[in-house]
């Protein structure tokens, strides 16, 4: 038996349960978590924003130890340090053998398969595949990565999402580029890493965006230039930071229509505007005809930062190594498994939350 942090149903707060989870099987993995962030799409999950099977345990930002093999597994071996990844891609499947493993049609197929049960037999499933809101979790081998013994989990457990989606939609999606304006709406711990990577990329002016005032400072920890507070005039305020013309690319961290939108009239005619926030299938953003053609401006969607966990983990932690990029100054709070459901009630205060057992 561990213990785990478990949703009951969507809209309900978690509840700290004994679960049992067996022995890993042909190609799994058991890990024993020693730090999971608590991220924006957990919390999406919690409210019901996106669907998923329950009971389940949440988290998927994490990082841990071996503690066993199933059969057939020679990625890692016990006793290894890994990060885990929650969209492990298959390999075969048309995207992956285009270049594209973030987009797995493969990499959700876990979260729909019990991997533990409650005492009395109740199946339970991983969210997003991972279940990392728990003391140990059983993953697919290549569900995680194995990392330096010398780096502390704590900090290595924010590679697992946010230092991945944000360093990817920077450098894999947008391609920024030396010189060139930038500007990030929403600062939790995604938006900060794309203040980083903006950073490490030499661009500049880097615009921060959040609507709580007490992010300008961290916001400049992370690489922002200017800070804005966000009111239905950020737009006209990031042209003002950037010759009247509009950021070369603009990042919304948050999924909001509003957010949206407000990233689209802060860039550039032109520019690139990447969403990175995961936003509800309820929700409708509109553009009219003219627009789309007048500004010629590039729309992206951004999945995972269009990143592969097995290349961009090592890449990530050489730009550690080199001080180009600060795990440790993203964990801006910490908590144990009881306190999830307050870490959700403040969520994007700070950086991020980190569970530790």
């Amino acid at each position: 038996m561990v213990k785990a942090a478990v949703l009951m149903r969507q809209g309900a707060p978690l509840e700290v349960r004994d679960i049992e989870l067996g022995e890993p099987g042909p190609g799994q993995v058991r890990v024993r978590v020693a730090a999971a962030g608590v991220c924006h799409s957990d919390l999406s999950l919690a409210n019901g924003t996106l669907a998923l099977d329950m009971p389940a345990v949440l988290g998927h930002e994490g990082a841990g130890t071996v503690v066993a093999v199933g059969e057939g597994v020679d990625r890692v071996s016990v006793g290894d340090p890994v990060v885990l990844n929650w969209a492990p891609a298959c390999r075969e499947c048309w995207f992956c053998e285009q270049g594209e493993p973030w987009l797995c049609v493969h990499a959700e197929e876990r979260a729909t398969h019990p991997y533990g049960t409650f005492g009395d037999g109740t199946p339970i499933y991983p969210g997003l595949g991972t279940g990392a809101f728990a003391e140990e979790t059983i993953v697919p081998q290549q569900g995680v990565v194995p990392i330096p013994r010398d780096i502390p989990l704590e900090q290595a457990a924010v590679l697992g999402c946010a230092v991945l989606t944000g360093n990817g939609a920077v450098h894999n999606t947008a391609e920024v580029r030396a010189g060139q304006s930038v500007v990030v709406i929403g600062l939790g711990g995604i938006g900060l890493s794309v203040l980083q990577a903006a950073r490490a990329a030499g661009a500049g002016p880097i615009i921060g965006v959040d609507i709580s005032e007490s992010k300008a400072e961290l916001a400049g920890v992370h690489g922002a230039t200017d800070f804005i507070v966000a009111d239905d005039k950020t737009s006209k305020t990031v042209r003002g930071l950037t010759g009247g013309r509009g950021a070369d690319h603009a990042f919304d961290c948050v999924g909001l229509p509003a957010t949206i939108r407000a990233s689209w009239g802060s860039s550039r005619r032109g520019g690139t505007v990447t969403v990175i926030g995961v936003g509800s299938r309820t929700s409708q953003v509109e553009f009219n005809a003219l627009e789309l053609y007048w500004f010629g401006r590039t729309l992206h969607g951004c999945v995972f930062g269009s990143s592969d966990p097995d290349v961009d983990i090592p890449r990530l932690l050489g730009e550690v190594a080199a001080g180009r990029l600060d795990l440790a100054a993203l964990a801006t709070d910490t908590t144990d498994l009881g306190g999830v459901n307050e870490a959700f009630d403040h969520f994007g205060q700070g950086g991020r939350t980190i569970v530790r057992f």
